[in-house]
């Protein structure tokens, strides 16, 4: 089966009228109709032949499309079986020859048991859904997994969570999360004119570099359990946040040790501090 004009907002609605099929937005579908976006976004993949990739949400695979003409072995997960069934379709022949394999259902629920059976990708692409971008991202850090490269399309204010600096409005437990895991750089920032159907918010793509230093701390549980617990009442002082966890005696001493004064709210703490803070308590604990 040919796939559609990726590029004509008027041929994806006739297309999917002709199949029977309709945009899902409990799965936020929008579809990338900017043909020179689509290849500036996949050339931060830096694609060779054979490069593994994962793409999440491929819908009618425009980007699918563009990266497996690059020569990668593309596994994508896909939520809806209507897209699941022409995906199947298009790129038949990719299957054949072992380069395009389809994981049907929710990602959060499929990633991790595709991962223990044939290992995890090189890269890592999506398109995300606005309202799972974040989880998806965090999930794959917090199960222990990070891929050299992975470049996401996510709502503008996800990605400046990602980007954030400590003592900015959009610090949070997911900017310490990615910038932990990742040097985390942005690519271009796309209008929703750029997509079809058109969202009501803008949108930005973001490069996610593996770092060579981590996880620069003694127990990387134990910190992601903490920094949770850190912005988990971002009006609490870092203390407040850190009784449930270690009690006032131990956090004092934890806190006197990495040199934080006890009234500090975290969304103040750079990475760096935070990792101190977390070897401090992880010592006082013992």
């Amino acid at each position: 089966m040919e796939h559609p004009d990726y590029n004509s907002p008027l041929a994806l609605k006739a297309f999917l009228d002709e199949n029977g099929m309709a945009m899902q937005k409990k799965f936020g579908q929008n579809f990338l109709v900017n043909a020179d976006a689509r290849r500036k976004i996949v050339d931060q993949l830096d694609i060779g032949q054979g490069t593994s990739v994962w793409e999440v949400g491929p819908g009618l695979g425009c980007m699918t499309d563009e990266i497996l003409g690059r020569g990668a072995r593309l596994t994508a997960f896909e939520i809806d079986h209507g897209f699941s069934r022409l995906l199947r379709e298009f790129f038949s022949d990719f299957s054949a020859k072992g380069n395009f394999t389809l994981v049907e259902g929710d990602v959060l629920k499929t990633w991790k048991a595709h991962a223990d059976e044939f290992g995890a990708a090189q890269r890592f692409f999506g398109n995300l859904p606005y309202n799972v971008a974040a989880m998806i991202i965090a999930d794959t850090i917090n199960k222990g997994v990070r891929f050299d490269r992975a470049v996401v399309t996510v709502q503008k204010e996800v990605a400046q969570r990602m980007t954030a600096a400590a003592g900015s409005e959009n610090y949070s437990s997911f900017s310490v999360l990615c910038q932990w895991a990742y040097s985390v750089k942005n690519i271009i920032d796309l209008a929703g004119g750029n997509f079809w159907p058109v969202p009501n918010v803008a949108s930005r793509a973001v490069l996610m570099l593996r770092r060579d230093d981590f996880p620069r701390c003694k127990d990387p549980q134990f910190f992601m359990k903490m920094i949770r617990q850190l912005f988990s009442s971002r009006r609490k002082t870092v203390r407040n946040n850190l009784l449930p966890i270690a009690g006032a005696e131990k956090s004092d001493l934890a806190l006197e040790a990495a040199g934080i004064k006890a009234s500090e709210r975290a969304e103040n703490l750079s990475i760096d501090l935070l990792l101190r803070l977390s070897d401090a308590l992880t010592e006082v604990l013992k």
